[in-house]
């Protein structure tokens, strides 16, 4: 009996131990098991991953090319507008979405989409005067306090040039509102949103909407001539300046009058020129007089003469003669003879019509022009002697429909919509718009541009947009330059 005991127990010892062994086995390739399972599905995750990487980058990249593709368009474009003007009317305003093939997958397309806007309808922070500079900052909200160590606009002068509009964040009392804008709470119908507290809200534009450093044009007339530096031109160049009916303006006493004149600071200042300079007035003062005196014939009495009398004074030719004697009719007779000094030696329809020939610049071409054609309200009222209601007029004169049938018929064959200027002297058709007003502004403004920024999105079938590229192109020489680039 107890030896069966003994073995039975034994029995037990050894199936007890066996199955403590198997146990662990088990335990451990379960264990195993599950390493294997984590490790594997950490693996084919990290595949995905991978995959998933590598079609982003090829989506990334297929719609970079996209975008590259929709710049060069822009570019085309832009070589392809030949009107003389640019406005908000034309079809490089409008934007373009179009589509190019998809050089990986067959049968699909990327679709690009084109944003183009013109510099010139912004105010060129390196060109801009002081009170331009201050009336910007007023209209983003920008007050001065007693206790600013150097006034802000004085501060962005001073800083000049930049290399890029966001440099203005580096000026002494800058601030991210001032340069980037803000949402501003309104109690108003023109809103774009509704904040947390439920006060309706607007976007206030800041610096970088309003301002740039590429706006640029070519320092010629409508049809492509160079004009004419009234401060440095010669005689033949002065004679050759043509008004409307294609006839000279200035005679060659008329020339030598504004040669004698000219240190003009802008050619608005042409308005205040005199036919009769002191140099002339002075050489003929002992023969002239305003009343009749028989007992000297060398006199010429300049209230009743006529222009072949006037011709025998010293310095008067045929075109001054008649200058003097439309003066003459026009504001009657002469009280003195000083008052021959107050002959003009252009009329204000004369200016008009050679406005756009003249200039006091020597450079080809000319930076900080805003574009009457593009500009919004908020640029234009910033001009000298302009405001914000004269600065709607601008706008809608150039967005009604035009009076003359032809030039309806024109710009519509030429797919233009609207009314746009070309020509700055036609600011003088637009209400509240007088001569005081366009002489401070006629060497300000443009009816055309070239410099225009670009901003292209490859854009995926959600119109989300997955690559994009930024650039400014300069369009005043003979090929097309890229200025600025950068890519997203």
């Amino acid at each position: 009996m107890d030896g069966r005991k003994g073995s039975l127990f034994h029995f037990s010892c050894r199936w007890s131990v066996y199955n403590c062994d198997c146990g662990l086995s088990l335990i451990s390739t379960l264990w195993l098991l599950t390493i294997l399972s984590v490790l594997a599905t950490h693996f084919l995750y990290s595949i995905r991953l991978e995959q998933r990487a590598q079609a982003n980058f090829a989506d990334r990249t297929k719609y970079h090319y996209a975008a590259k593709a929709g710049f060069e368009r822009s570019i085309v474009m832009l070589r392809g507008d030949e009107t003389p003007y640019d406005s908000l009317g034309e079809d490089w305003s409008a934007g373009l979405e179009e589509q190019i093939g998809d050089g990986i997958e067959s049968g699909s397309a990327l679709t690009y989409r084109i944003k183009i806007t013109d510099e010139g309808a912004k105010v060129n922070i390196n060109t801009a005067d002081a009170s331009m500079i201050q009336g910007l900052l007023t209209l983003m909200g920008y007050e001065e306090t007693e206790i600013t160590e150097q006034p802000l606009p004085q501060a962005i002068e001073e800083g000049r040039p930049y290399r890029t509009v966001r440099d203005l964040a580096r000026v002494p009392g800058m601030t991210p509102y001032l340069l980037y804008g803000r949402q501003a709470s309104l109690d108003t119908d023109a809103t774009v949103g509704t904040g947390i507290d439920g006060a309706t809200q607007q976007n206030v534009p800041g610096l970088v909407d309003l301002v740039t450093i590429y706006s640029i044009d070519r320092n010629t007339d409508a049809s492509g001539n160079a004009r004419v530096n009234i401060n440095n031109a010669d005689g033949q160049q002065l004679t050759q300046i043509q008004g409307n009916n294609n006839q000279p303006v200035f005679s060659q006493g008329e020339k030598d009058a504004l040669v004698q004149q000219r240190e003009f600071d802008s050619i608005g200042d042409l308005i205040d020129a005199t036919a009769v300079t002191e140099q002339v007035f002075n050489n003929i003062r002992d023969r002239i007089s305003v009343e009749s005196n028989d007992e000297e014939e060398d006199t010429v009495n300049i209230n009743t003469t006529d222009a072949g009398g006037l011709q025998t004074l010293d310095g008067i030719d045929e075109g001054m003669a008649e200058r003097i004697i439309d003066h003459r009719n026009s504001q009657g007779n002469f009280q003195n003879i000083d008052q021959l000094k107050e002959v003009k030696l252009i009329t204000e329809q004369e200016f008009r019509s050679i406005v756009d020939k003249i200039t006091t610049k020597d450079d080809t071409t000319v930076s900080g022009f805003i574009n009457i054609n593009t500009a919004p309200q908020e640029v234009l009222q910033l001009l000298p002697g302009m405001d914000e209601e004269k600065a709607q007029a601008i706008i809608n004169r150039r967005e009604s429909e035009p009076e003359d049938s032809e030039r309806a018929d024109a710009l519509a064959e030429a797919g233009v919509e609207g009314n746009p200027f070309e020509n700055i002297s036609q600011l003088l058709d637009v209400e509240g718009i007088d001569m005081e007003i366009f002489r401070q502004i006629a060497e300000l403004v443009t009816y055309r541009s070239h410099g225009f920024l670009i901003e292209v999105d490859g854009v995926d079938n959600l119109g989300k947009s997955i690559a994009s590229c930024v650039g400014v192109l300069d369009r005043t020489g003979e090929q097309i330059v890229t200025k600025s680039w950068r890519q997203n």
